[in-house]
């Protein structure tokens, strides 16, 4: 007895469960079924050929070894399907026989998804219809058919080059698995698998043939999209010429010559200003992204950051370069943030210093006093040319500050003591003086790590610039965070001024003049860094980061056909040394500091704005005290000597 076409039953595999009387009904009623189907079997009679399928697609699904959820498509008799249904439960493969109508929403997760098609049914053209404008024939899915194999049958079903289609094929009374997909809309290619004999099962079974031939696309065009900010690039993309602009489209140029020779492709190239972002208030895509939203482009040679909101439009496959966008500067001297003067002794050897100037005060002020009023002193005192170092403790303390100065003094005690203490004086100051003059020498050339993180960079004198390139604008404009924010509007584009979206060099050129913070792609701002700096100003390149962010992946259009095949290539260029060749060839990594200690550097106003400071200070004061002098002495009689 046969069935209408079609049959609608539905078995699947029921796992054990943790609730003891659940499981004993479960188990019942999966053991009276079984039972049932196996009488059926026994008092039917499959014809042999359907037999033989049967067991060739359990045999094959098993050998896959990988999680199935079969629907079945098919005409056959009660005692057929009963076989078929206890063969596909003895492997544990959920299975339901599909009908006219397919739910696509019940094929969850659709990489366990196994559609079987009888060709012979009647029905096998409208539900192979059905899946084709439904996209089952694309990856994940997978087919298993058999029956009528006439190409001119297929030719108008979209079996992509990554599309899993297998085919059972009789010749000879070997049963032959065959593998069916197009590069092109037309003729099928076809890769045999497997082939299978009731008797023996498997006789060959080659996994690898799922890939073969796939990846030689026959010269087939695939159109590549690249992102050109500067028109000599058109002139410079092989030639490795100022490798700083458009590196990135310059770099992944060769890798896609190189992409196109292993996949036997021919590449036309598409060019584009930008990136690509999301137009306002549209789901449509600028630029590169665009490209391939739209379907004009296949792959995004110039590579792309990866974004939340493009994941709904492209997918990725790999990744093409190490791009790392960082504010580049020099660091800031240490003048500029402490003062010179009194870095080069610790707290507590100022300390000594000052209690030391009082106390030396204090000796040879006694010293002076006992000489002007001994009678000895006195009279040799008279018959000296030399006039003696007053008992005054202002012309003490001016001898006293030339001894610290090293510019020597006037006149000194004449008495052995007074000498004794003054040679000890300036052989004390001589040795604190060398070391203070030492020390100033190193600290000119010593830079601060006084700028870790934005918020100090937001906080210091620092101005910043940002390279103008698309991403660039992005990144900032865009900005939510408070601190970055506020480095756009306080430092890149202050209201009333021109932002400082500058260009490469005029950025670099910046920073090496110092107080200038440089957004750039690291690897090509060193470039153009290698040819401008002085060994010394390499010595002080400090990096920041603005935003972490991916490195830049290569983009294709979303669920293409080639995105295996176009990764798989992409990382074989990776591993065997390709790409790092290229990268190496335009790309710069940082200096080296090999001079940092020798060193010739000009002192600026900024280092020694203390003495001057000091000398204003000085004469600020003495002003005072002259005009003081000259109108208060005359009322009083006082003199200059008094």
């Amino acid at each position: 007895m046969f069935f209408p076409a079609f049959f609608h039953v539905s078995f699947a595999f029921i796992e054990k469960s943790t609730a003891g009387k659940k499981l004993l009904l479960i188990d019942t009623i999966s053991t009276l079924f079984i039972i049932l189907m196996t009488s059926s079997i026994v008092n039917g009679s499959p014809r042999e050929e359907n037999r033989d399928v049967i067991n060739l697609i359990g045999d094959f699904i098993a050998k896959l070894n990988e999680p199935a959820k079969v629907t079945a498509f098919i005409c056959w008799s009660r005692d057929e399907t009963l076989l078929f249904s206890k063969t596909l439960s003895f492997n544990n493969i959920p299975w339901k026989i599909g009908g006219n109508y397919i739910d696509v929403n019940g094929f969850s997760p659709p990489e366990h998804q196994f559609f079987l098609m009888d060709a012979d049914c009647d029905h096998s053209k409208h539900v192979l219809g059905k899946a084709n404008g439904l996209k089952l024939f694309q990856r994940p899915f997978k087919w298993i058919i058999w029956g009528r194999n006439d190409e001119s049958d297929f030719e108008n079903y979209d079996f992509r080059l990554d599309s899993r289609i297998f085919f059972i094929e009789k010749v000879a009374g070997i049963y032959g698995i065959k593998l069916w997909y197009k590069l092109t809309e037309g003729g099928v290619l076809k890769n045999d698998l497997a082939t299978w004999l009731p008797s023996r099962k498997f006789l060959t079974f080659d996994r690898f043939s799922f890939y073969k031939n796939r990846s030689n696309l026959m010269g087939k065009n695939l159109t590549a999209a690249f992102v050109i900010t500067d028109i000599d690039t058109y002139q410079h993309l092989e030639d490795y010429r100022h490798t700083h602009i458009d590196a990135l489209s310059k770099h992944n140029w060769h890798l896609m010559k190189v992409l196109s020779s292993i996949l036997n492709a021919k590449f036309v190239n598409i060019f584009e200003n930008t990136w690509g972002y999301r137009e306002k208030n549209s789901t449509s895509f600028s630029g590169m992204i665009g490209d391939l939203q739209t379907n004009k482009a296949d792959i995004g040679g110039g590579g792309a950051f990866i974004t939340e909101e493009r994941l709904d439009v492209v997918d990725y496959v790999s990744p093409c370069v190490r791009v790392s966008l960082k504010f580049i500067f020099r660091a800031p001297p240490l003048t500029s943030v402490s003062n010179l003067f009194t870095l080069p002794f610790s707290s507590s050897v100022w300390y000594a210093c000052f209690a030391l100037v009082p106390i030396i005060l204090i000796i040879i002020y006694v010293i002076v006093k006992w000489e002007s009023k001994d009678a000895v002193f006195q009279k040799e005192a008279k018959d000296n040319n030399v006039a003696p170092l007053r008992a005054a403790c202002s012309d003490v303390l001016v001898m006293e500050l030339g001894a610290v100065t090293q510019q020597g003094a006037e006149s000194e005690p004449k008495s052995n003591a007074g000498r004794i203490a003054t040679i000890f004086l300036f052989i004390a100051f001589m040795f604190l003086f060398n070391s203070y003059a030492a020390n100033i020498v190193a600290i000119l050339q010593s830079t601060t790590d006084s700028i870790k993180s934005l918020e100090d960079l937001l906080n210091s004198r620092m101005e910043c610039g940002v390279e103008d390139i698309p991403y660039g604008h992005q990144f900032f404009e865009k900005a939510q965070d408070p601190i970055r924010k506020a480095i756009y509007e306080q430092k890149v584009a202050p209201k009333g001024q021109k932002p400082n979206f500058l260009n490469i060099y005029e950025g670099v050129r910046k920073v090496q003049q110092g107080f200038f913070a440089f957004h750039v792609d690291v690897l090509t701002g060193y470039t153009v860094i290698k040819n401008l700096f002085r060994e010394y100003e390499k010595c002080t390149l400090k990096e920041l980061i603005y935003i972490r962010h991916t490195e830049p992946w290569i983009p294709i259009k979303k669920n293409s056909p080639y995105k295996e095949l176009i990764a798989v290539g992409l990382i074989r260029i990776i591993e065997t040394g390709v790409q790092g060749r290229h990268t190496h060839r335009i790309y710069t990594k940082k200096p080296v500091c090999n001079s940092g200690a020798s060193n010739f550097m000009s002192v600026g106003i900024m280092d020694i704005y203390a003495a001057f400071l000091v000398f204003g200070i000085g004469a600020v004061v003495a002003v005072v005290v002259f005009f003081f002098e000259i109108s208060v002495c005359p009322k009083f009689g006082c003199t200059f000597e008094n």
